[in-house]
């Protein structure tokens, strides 16, 4: 852990990190990619962290518009909320921090953000940035850097929560701290970061200031 360190605030990207969308994602994803015709266990491994219109617009496929095709996936995605479920402890960890101390940062448009909050029961925190806040989506560090904005403080003094890498390397760059949430991966990601699989087992303390430090609970193994 991070060993007599404080924050001012903790930035949470979503999907991966407070939430498992990732059977509604592929499912969605893998129809457009076979439409496609792109390799879909190739291309899937792609899409996690990243804005769906930059996903597109990288692959540079003939005739297609990543603009149009991006607001078809998020419809579809709206549409397809089975199976979305909080990762272990999101939600204790987050209704224990102070509102004015958190956001959501994700790359996900914030109606599609918004959906998957309710359906996985996950607090709707005051700050979201989103993917349309942004002109440069992660690894791009500016939604991190807005969101410690939004909140009043700088990235330097800020933990993100990751899961992928475009994320990590987003945080990075903003020059954040980041602690790594393992919870979705089926092997622990190899990171130079504080890594954990859930929540289920740190708690937060608060100093005079309000600033945040992160720590194991003294229950836990």
């Amino acid at each position: 852990m991070f060993v007599g360190r404080k924050f001012a605030a903790f930035l949470f990207d979503m999907d991966g990190t407070l939430i498992n969308s990732i059977a509604s994602a592929e499912r969605v994803w893998s129809h457009w990619a076979r439409r496609h015709g792109l390799d879909v266990a190739a291309f899937l491994p792609t899409i996690h962290g990243v804005r769906a219109i930059e996903t597109i617009t990288n692959l540079a496929l003939p005739g297609v518009d990543p603009a149009y095709e991006a607001d078809l996936l998020l419809k579809a995605e709206a549409a397809d909320l089975d199976g979305i479920l909080p990762i272990p402890g999101a939600i204790a960890f987050l209704e224990a921090l102070p509102g004015e101390s958190w956001a959501i940062v994700t790359s996900a448009p914030r109606s599609l953000a918004l959906a998957r909050m309710r359906a996985a029961g996950i607090p709707v925190p005051a700050v979201i940035v989103a993917a349309e806040d942004v002109s440069r989506g992660k690894p791009a560090p500016d939604c991190f850097q807005l969101g410690a904005t939004r909140l009043g403080f700088d990235a330097r003094d800020c933990l993100v929560f990751e899961d992928a890498p475009a994320g990590i390397a987003a945080a990075e760059a903003a020059q954040a701290s980041v602690m790594v949430i393992n919870a979705t991966h089926a092997h622990p990601m190899q990171t130079p970061h504080v890594a954990i699989a859930g929540y289920e087992n740190v708690s937060i303390t608060l100093d005079e200031r309000g600033w945040l430090a992160i720590e194991p609970q003294r229950n836990a193994a």
